[in-house]
């Protein structure tokens, strides 16, 4: 059996800022309310991807009974050398004084020089502005 640890071997790969436009409310769908949410562009900087998010993504939220939701987000960022990478991720956000964002990220991309991310389970840990929304994306090592 492993030892336990306290400390998960992660690597910083880059900050990710999303700007949002008003969001569409489903209010009592079977799971709970929906909140639909477009992100209408946005920027990643950092030691590994540097880029600008396609204004054609989104996250699909589930407000749940608990106060905390649910996401479900697909965003495409283009690099700034020109290579395209889908990003997706599930997470929690916890609602109330203490409001924390916590999402598992997964890649996929075509191009040769960023095919590494497409074997990379991140983390993220996020928190909401005035309209963006910005996460710190690692990759767990």
């Amino acid at each position: 059996m492993p030892a336990e640890t306290t400390m998960l071997p992660v690597e910083f790969l880059f900050t990710m800022r999303a700007t949002l436009d008003g969001p569409t409310i489903i209010p009592n769908a079977p799971h709970g309310t929906r909140v639909l949410v477009p992100v209408t562009g946005g920027e990643v900087t950092g030691p590994k991807v540097n880029g600008t998010l396609r204004a054609h993504g989104g996250d699909w939220v589930t407000m749940r009974p608990d106060r905390t939701a649910h996401l479900d987000v697909r965003v495409t960022i283009l690099t700034d050398d020109g290579a395209a990478i889908f990003m997706e991720y599930r997470g929690i956000v916890t609602t109330g004084e203490n409001r924390t964002i916590r999402a598992a990220p997964l890649f996929q991309t075509g191009d040769e020089r960023y095919a590494w991310l497409n074997n990379v389970q991140a983390i993220a840990t996020g928190e909401t502005g005035a309209g963006d929304v910005t996460y710190q994306v690692y990759a767990v090592s």
